[in-house]
């Protein structure tokens, strides 16, 4: 180790034991940003410490992430990661620096599980050299900073082509993940659950990207579809078609919006948070165990662990009040949560908060594709609006057909909004540093621990 990559370890722990300690805030983005402007090349200083496995992709990295690093550890594994979605260069080398490194249990290398932002796998794989990738799915999402689809992950592929030997794990139902020319090993996972006869070949619904075949750029056709552009495709053109899984759910029992409970070749499983796209990541980590030797007991066991994710699904008591937050930053996953919405059985308002900062993506025109019109077929009763683009969303969802809403610009308001709601259970659906923002408050009012 260099002088200077000590002196960079020292300012980034030390600011980080300020930051926890002094501020009572969690972030490591100051202290990777101290470290590698000390150090440029602190990365490739620390690599040899653990093996990587990079989870990137649109939706679901946060996730993903954790419930690869359950399930790792129920393996016996020791693993580094970054729990508050911290996604970008300097949050990772944070997390790097940061956290003490010690050896597994059972004697292997340690892991660094780290979700990694879609334009930065390619500046992380220029310092380490990731054993594995997991890729979850790309769908639009700020276009201000990723462009299409097919550039976000043109960026991905070029990361991947700085680490030929690691392994490419990838959604297979996702069709653009069969593109790409580079030479990694490539295995996939996706959903196997309905058997041939139920079959009923159509194309995806108008307003779906990624859809165009790899061979011919022809438009594809699907067995069935799970959402989005996702499922069990195939051409009319050639004889292209979904790849082999290697792992497959072959069965979905029970959807509700606090569990879902469905099978893994064959397994029974569970997973304590609510919505037919939270399957896919675990079905994600339960792919990654099995190629790091962790049995499917070992799995379902991670999996039925009641500790929550940084603001996915996350569920707080509010003097009485049931809260339920969720993140929305695309149309695909703004539907998504919707969809989960329409399995509550109870009666629930819905705050909305939105944001368009750098990590939410500065335009804002994605909440005209999100399908809030499906709100009216499920039990909600009241819908408020807040956020620095508060204005913007209140007017989607007054076209919407929600003309009555509350608005709360200031989120230092937040408390006094959820308890003016009419009803017990309030979703509160927020873009990223909305929800930062409305942890923090949260924090402060001793409703939760730590505000990041």
């Amino acid at each position: 180790m260099t002088v200077k990559s000590s002196i960079a370890r020292v300012t980034a722990k030390t600011s980080y034991w300020f930051l926890r300690n002094i501020l009572h805030r969690g972030g490591t983005s100051l202290p990777g940003k101290l470290a590698v402007s000390i150090d440029p090349d602190i990365l490739k200083t620390i690599q040899q410490d653990f093996d990587l496995i990079i989870v990137t992709g649109t939706n679901g990295k946060t996730l993903t992430t954790a419930l690869i690093t359950r399930v790792l550890q129920a393996g016996g594994y020791q693993v580094i990661t970054n729990p508050s979605g911290s996604n970008m260069i300097q949050g990772i080398t944070g997390t790097l620096v940061t956290t003490k490194v010690k050896k597994s249990p059972n004697g292997k290398k340690p892991l660094a599980v780290l979700e990694v932002d879609e334009a930065n796998v390619e500046k992380i794989t220029a310092a380490i050299q990731p054993k594995m990738f997991v890729l979850t799915n790309i769908f639009r999402d700020q276009m201000d900073r990723y462009g299409e689809i097919y550039t976000t992950y043109e960026k991905i592929v070029t990361g991947i082509k700085n680490a030929p030997e690691a392994l490419v794990l990838a959604n297979g139902d996702s069709p653009i993940f069969t593109r790409g020319n580079f030479t990694n090993t490539r295995r996939y996972f996706g959903f196997d659950h309905v058997v041939p006869a139920d079959y009923n070949p159509d194309v995806a619904p108008i307003n779906t990207d990624g859809i165009l075949s790899p061979t011919d750029n022809s438009v594809l056709h699907y067995d069935f579809i799970t959402y989005a552009n996702l499922g069990k495709y195939f051409s009319t053109t050639d004889k292209f078609s979904r790849p082999k899984l290697n792992y497959r759910i072959t069965g979905v029992d029970h959807l509700t919006p606090r569990y879902s409970t469905f099978s893994i070749d064959n397994t029974p499983l569970r997973i304590e948070i609510g919505g037919l796209y939270n399957i896919y990541n675990a079905l994600a980590a339960f792919s990654v165990g099995r190629e790091f030797g962790v049995t499917p007991e070992q799995i379902k066991k991670a999996f039925e662990s009641n500790a929550q994710i940084f603001g996915r699904q996350e569920a707080i008591d509010v003097d009485g009040k049931d809260v339920i937050i969720v993140l929305i930053k695309n149309p695909v996953g703004t539907n998504s949560v919707i969809d989960m919405m329409l399995t509550e059985k109870d009666e629930f308002s819905l705050l909305a908060l939105l944001n368009a900062n750098y990590a939410d993506g500065i335009d804002t025109s994605w909440i005209w594709d999100a399908e809030f019109e499906k709100l009216h077929d499920t039990k909600i009763q009241a819908v408020a609006t807040g956020g620095e683009r508060y204005k913007d969303l209140r007017v989607r969802l007054k076209m919407a057909g929600f003309t009555d809403q509350a608005v709360y610009e200031d989120l230092s308001e937040v408390v006094t909004a959820i308890k003016s709601l009419p009803t017990k259970k309030v979703y509160i659906a927020a873009t990223y540093t909305a929800m930062l923002q409305l942890r923090e408050q949260l924090s402060a009012k001793g409703y939760i621990k730590g505000g990041f």
